[in-house]
This record gives structure tokens, sequence and C-alpha cells, in this order.
């Protein structure tokens, strides 16, 4: 176990198999490829990523190893970077059972809401192939998700606007799954929406907001210092910026508010027989 290259931390939150050439921010919840953590680190799309990696052997993705382990060499990782490129087989419109399943019971997303932004991805890593939930963005690349701790892209990496026909303040999310919490929370959305798909397309977001005469915000992004300091940017550029995460500020994220009223709320109903069982729709208060 690593501290984390993502924020400064004394407790080690890091795990990375160098089997699979792989890692998982325990702390986050996230996890992906050397390559997914190249992006990350560095904002930049696939490709860039791959070159990063190639052109500097003291690459800022080794940074964070513990100096009793040996780090990835740069030939092996390389290598392991050609062969583990997500290959894109299929997109389909519709989600397999499972992962339906992850998004009602673990995410308690609307599914009548959410299907119209999501797809389904499968592709090819070292000859296997996977599955996972594809939320689209400008750029004709995938957010993917799966039903474990998967997190990743089929790029180009970029952001994703919606509704853009409707009225400011727009509506900005780091990712898909706390934009789908929002659509499961509102009756109806009246409001632009952005998401970021990434903290480190603030940028871009910010680029993408300019280019139309946007110029007030109602952020809708993680508790934590990278949500807090993207705010922030977005502060020091001159938007008006109204931070939604102050009204659920007990919870890592908008999903982990909702995830929480909903089951709160079915826990309720079971301990009042005579109520319907249908679970009624959970209400966002907040505007």
């Amino acid at each position: 176990m690593y501290r984390s290259p993502l924020r400064e931390e004394t407790r080690p939150s890091f795990k990375v198999d160098r089997e699979k050439n792989l890692w998982i921010d325990y702390a986050e919840g996230r996890g992906g490829s050397i390559i997914d953590l190249c992006m990350r680190l560095e904002g930049c799309t696939l490709s860039e990523a791959i070159c990063r990696l190639g052109q500097n052997a003291s690459d800022n993705t080794a940074h964070s190893y513990s100096k009793t382990e040996p780090r990835i060499g740069l030939n092996q990782t390389t290598t392991r970077q050609a062969s583990e490129t997500r290959r894109l087989i299929s997109i389909s419109d519709t989600l397999p059972p499972h992962l339906q399943e992850y998004l009602i019971k673990e995410r308690c997303i609307n599914l009548k809401k959410a299907t119209p932004f999501l797809k389904c991805i499968s592709y090819e890593v070292r000859g296997k192939r996977y599955e996972a939930i594809g939320f689209a963005n400008s750029s004709g690349g995938y957010e993917l998700r799966d039903n474990n701790t998967f997190k990743g892209t089929i790029a180009p990496k970029n952001i994703t606007p919606i509704f853009e026909d409707k009225a400011q303040p727009v509506c900005l999310f780091e990712g898909f799954m706390d934009f789908l919490s929002f659509l499961s929370m509102k009756g109806e959305v009246s409001n632009q929406c952005l998401v970021m798909n990434s903290v480190s397309n603030v940028a871009r977001s910010i680029h993408y907001l300019n280019e139309r005469n946007i110029t007030s915000v109602r952020a809708f992004l993680d508790n934590d210092d990278a949500g807090r300091k993207a705010v922030q940017e977005f502060v020091n550029t001159g938007f008006k910026v109204e931070d939604m995460a102050v009204y659920y500020g007990d919870f890592k994220d908008l999903n982990d508010f909702h995830v929480r009223r909903v089951r709160e709320q079915r826990e309720e109903l079971e301990k009042t027989p005579n109520i319907s069982n249908k679970i009624k729709q959970v209400k966002l208060k907040i505007r």
C-alpha cells in the first residue's frame, strides 16, 4: 500500500497490482491502469498519456511509489501500455442486467431517466473482453464504469454538455454518476448541465462556458480538496459560482448523498406496512 499521488495523506490508501498493472485509490474508491493514472495526474488524453510515459522514465506516475518497492520499469510499462490499450468492440443501447442492477441497487439511479444517456460499451484488453456502462463525451469518447471498482475511458477524453437549450445557471458535475443522481432526484431539469468527466477538465469546461458567454454555474462537485480547488478555479476565472456541495457536506459527493436518502426512505417504508411499498422519488430539495 502506498501514499496516494492524487493528494497529501499520511495513511497509505493507494494499492498497485504490478501483475495486472492496475491501481486503486481506496480513499476515493477509484482505480484503473497506469495510463488512467497519468491521464488524471496530467489532465491529458490517452494518446498523450502514452507519449508522456514513454518519453520520461521518471514520470510523475512513478514518484509516489515507496522506495522499498521496485518501480515498474519504463520498458515494462510501455510494453504493457501497448497491450492494455482498450480496443472498442461494440456499442449497444441496452445495458446488460448486471449493470442495470448495479445502477439501481448500488447507485439508486432512476434507470428510465438515465437510459437515454448511457450505452453498453464492449471493449478488449490483452485479448480479454469486458463490458461497462458508457457515458459519451463531446469528442466521441466514453467514460466507463463497471459494477465493481473499475473506472476508465475510451479515448478521446472530454467534457459532456447536456440540455444546451435550457436556461442558466449551468449545473456543473464532476462525473456522470453525479449527473445521473441529479436526474433521479429532480422532477424536471430546467437548466443546462455540464459533466466535466474529471476535475482535470476544468480548463476545458471554462473554455466551453466562456465561448457561450455563460457567466454563472451551480457546482455539484465532490466534497474533497480536488472538488474545492475546482470550484475556486471557476471563481478565480470570474464565474458566479453557487457551491451546491454545502447541501451535502456530510457526504463525499452527490451520489453518496442521494443513495443515503433513498435507502433511508426505503427503511422507513419497511417499518410502515400500511404504506404502499412503492418507493417515492427522492426530490432534490436543493435548487
